[in-house]
């Protein structure tokens, strides 16, 4: 019962028949464990989850698919942990599912496929609606024997098996919220805990009374307590490294050879006449040919390229790890921002007219209309209407208001910003061919056309072996030696990092580095041990300085920020006590030096008592009394106290409760797949191999 009375504890009988479930199928997976000699390969299992193997050859496969759907910024890190996500999941809800008997009838799924393919022409009819003899005439068409058929067959047996598993696992998630329905008796409890309300007199010995010096908690009571709550403080396998780099960085000779190669393209650079052919060749940056304003420019060159006359070079000058020149081509006057209407001619299929064009065709289409608006400039927002593809602009007849230089594509740009107001033109971008009318450009200001050419300054081979000699003695040197030691004779930063876990990707300082995790979690692997890696520019000699290969409670000095104010305050509590004389509120606000203080309209629903803060053992003990009745002290979050009810003014009854349970179902209802899942997880026996393989 563990799993789902950790969710609620309600819905005894749903709960006891699921519960019971798990349990046998947990036991039988233990049996099969013990008599199969531990759950297969490990070199190919990835996972086994209660005796069920993932085996590496379909989970890799699965973290390709999922690394591509990422794109280039994902990581194999995330990939990984997805993919994990998504089985761990799946598995457990499958055993779940099998352990329950739980099917689903055919006409289940061809609902659920009714819903998922209505949008899919592959299996609608000539009215656009889906259609079960579609998807069979369809399935007839993929029974081939050829690779092709093959495959189409084997992608739609597992979209009708994944189909089949999603209503298996929203009727067992439909399953355990009806076991979990709130009761009108439970609305009406959270309506008392939102509307009642009582006014106190209360006194608040606050903690801060006694000297944290007078309250001194031990090593031995923080072990002590780490003990008595060892899940609030278990923590899975750990280490802790402590590393130095050697960068790959340019020597003083590199530098000076970069320069003097720059300073030898400077004169060709000046007379060069096909300016971009030259950057582009001779640069590792290309040309962009973007006019700048005068605060577009870097504020190191910019007053001397603003005084440069057209053709002149400035330069070499550094700019961050480069040498660079720039050379000024051209000066005129552009306006900041352009109004401009255009027709967009797409190649390819138009979604205006669903005519498929060649370049050629969208090309011969453009200069016709191009033509006719010339001619007859009314005609435009007909034309933008009957042929246009760009949806943006359709409903403004075409036109763009008011947009600054670097808003649209280079050819768009250059034409608005370049053109005079009134003029028209064809151009072609990435998105097929526009007919442009420029209507207005204002704010005139003064730019410069500069083309930069750029050479990164690199350190050489010599230089790069050099630093691969120096890292390597480095590391043989803190085999026989002290590491922090060596590093500081040498004037290296020695950087430790802790608590790295087993399938940690990134380490500060290096980034995403599994092979110093893999290394640091190696059986063979003992603290103080060193190796060298080779990092993205850079070498990184490590060594290990703390190992926990198993799942361990933390340190007491891990722990002793969470659990020091705890014990604190209890000895706090007990010496405050001792204190108190009184046995009235009057009373122990005299022996304590402190006054009695008077609070209204306190709800356990927000138990703040003003002044005192977030009280709720002594909000809900004050609940407990009656109207001129004392609590005995209460031991709170931020003091001693003694509480007197003054009044208590309880909310009318309602003749129904049903909308504050319904409340209760609809915040339990947002958060019960996961606690579900939660739950299944802390219950099953995982054994995680994925660290081995990645």
């Amino acid at each position: 019962m563990a799993i789902l009375n950790s969710i609620r504890k309600r819905g005894v009988f749903l709960i006891i028949i699921i519960a019971l479930a798990l349990f046998a199928f947990v036991l039988d997976g233990v049996i099969n464990s013990k008599t199969s000699g531990g759950g297969g390969d490990i070199e190919n299992t990835v996972a086994v989850i209660n005796g069920r193997e993932l085996s590496r050859e379909d989970f890799m496969g699965k973290v390709e698919n999922q690394q591509r759907a990422l794109g280039p910024n994902g990581t194999t890190a995330q990939a990984v942990n997805m993919v994990w996500d998504r089985e761990l999941r799946n598995v457990l809800m499958q055993q779940q599912i099998e352990a329950l008997g739980m099917t689903v009838s055919q006409e289940a799924i061809n609902e659920q496929l009714s819903l998922v393919l209505s949008n899919n022409p592959t299996f609608l009819d000539e009215n656009g609606i889906y259609s079960e003899a579609k998807m069979h005439e369809y399935v007839a068409s993929i029974q081939g024997d050829d690779p092709s058929s093959r495959q189409l067959k084997q992608a739609w047996d597992d979209f009708i098996e994944s189909t089949r598993e999603g209503i298996l696992q929203a009727n067992y998630m439909n399953m355990v919220r009806g076991g979990l329905a709130s009761t009108l008796s439970e609305g009406e409890q959270q309506y008392r805990f939102e509307n009642d309300k009582i006014n106190i007199q209360y006194v608040h010995v606050p903690y801060s009374k006694i000297a944290d010096e007078d309250a001194v908690v031990s090593e031995a009571e923080i072990a002590q307590y780490i003990k008595a709550n060892p899940k609030q403080f278990e923590v899975d396998p750990l280490v802790d490294i402590q590393y130095v780099t050697f960068e790959e960085k340019p020597s003083e000779t590199d530098m000076e050879d970069a320069m003097a190669e720059v300073e030898a393209l400077k004169a060709p650079f000046g007379a060069a006449e096909d300016i971009a052919a030259y950057v582009n060749s001779n640069s590792d940056t290309p040309y962009n040919g973007i006019w700048l304003k005068e605060s577009n420019l870097p504020a190191s060159i910019k007053d001397t390229i603003l005084k440069l006359p057209e053709g002149d070079v400035y330069g070499p000058y550094q700019v961050d790890d480069s040498y660079n020149l720039s050379k000024v081509i051209e000066r005129r006057q552009l306006p900041d921002s352009v109004e401009a209407r255009h027709i967009l001619i797409p190649i390819g299929l138009s979604i205006k007219d669903s005519i498929t064009r060649t370049p050629e065709q969208a090309k011969i289409l453009a200069d016709s209309i191009l033509t006719v608006v010339k001619a007859n400039k009314s005609k435009f927002e007909d034309m933008v209407s009957e042929f246009s593809s760009d949806i943006a602009s359709v409903e403004k007849g075409g036109k763009y208001e008011w947009f600054p230089y670097n808003r649209m594509v280079p050819a768009f740009r250059d034409f608005t910003f370049e053109e005079k107001t009134g003029d028209m033109g064809v151009v072609e971008t990435q998105f097929g061919y526009h007919i442009i009318e420029v209507l207005g450009q204002k704010d005139m200001q003064p730019v410069v056309k500069v083309a930069t050419l750029k050479q990164n300054i690199e350190p050489s081979d010599a230089t790069l072996s050099a630093l691969f000699s120096e890292a390597a003695k480095f590391e043989d040197g803190v085999r026989n030696g002290d590491f922090n030691t060596l590093s500081e004779e040498q004037g290296l930063e020695t950087r430790p990092v802790n608590k790295i876990g087993e399938r940690d990707a990134s380490i500060p300082g290096i980034g995403n580095n599994r092979s110093i995790v893999n290394w640091a979690f190696q059986k063979d692997t003992e603290v103080g041990d060193v190796s060298r890696f080779e990092v993205d520019g850079a070498y990184v000699v490590a060594q290990l300085t703390r190992k926990s290969d198993k799942k361990a409670l933390q340190s007491v000095a891990e722990a002793s920020s969470v659990v020091t104010p705890i014990l604190r305050n209890k000895k706090k509590a007990q010496k405050i006590r001792e204190g108190i004389t009184g046995t009235d509120l009057q009373g122990v606000a005299s022996s304590q030096n402190v006054t009695v203080k008077t609070a209204s309209a306190l709800t356990r629903f927000a138990p703040t008592i003003a002044g005192a803060g977030n009280e709720p053992a002594v909000v809900g003990a004050a609940f407990g009394k009656d109207a001129g009745e004392t609590t005995e002290l209460i031991d709170g979050e931020a003091g001693v106290y003694m509480v007197k009810v003054l009044a208590v003014n309880k909310a009318p009854d309602l003749e129904n409760y049903a909308s504050y349970a319904n409340q209760l179902n609809a915040k339990a209802s947002g958060a019960i797949n996961n606690r579900v899942f939660e739950a299944l997880k802390n219950a099953a026996d995982i054994e995680d191999n994925r660290a081995k393989f990645y």
